[in-house]
């Protein structure tokens, strides 16, 4: 069974940097589509970056060149550098896990930058 965790949000001043971490496990040998999507309030989920099994990875414009997202398969755990944020990247953050035709979601993580 597919679980998946996240963590690393935090209150972070405009210019600053955060690191989250999601741990997703179940996935061993299979093709899998990994990503971090945020929703802030009165808004819909978006896509921030998404990575695939093969390491090819993908962002949303807002935040090109700003965050990083990574992978580190010996520990199941995908990771997402975020530097020079800014008041419009607060948001509940999620990590998401496309396996086998089915899409698994993280609690979420809220994520805050003040001005």
């Amino acid at each position: 069974q597919v679980q998946v965790v996240e963590s690393g949000g935090g209150l972070v001043q405009s210019g600053g940097s955060l690191r989250l971490s999601c741990t997703a496990s179940g996935i061993i040998g299979r093709m899998y589509s990994l990503g971090w999507y945020r929703q802030a309030p009165r808004k819909q989920r978006d896509m921030v970056a998404t990575i695939t099994s093969n390491g090819m990875a993908n962002y949303a414009d807002p935040v090109k060149g700003r965050f990083t997202i990574s992978t580190d398969n010996a520990k199941n755990t995908m990771s997402l550098q975020m530097n020079n944020l800014k008041p419009d990247d607060t948001a509940i953050y999620y990590c998401n896990a496309h396996v086998f035709g089915l899409n698994y979601w993280g609690q979420g993580t809220q994520v805050t930058v003040s001005s």
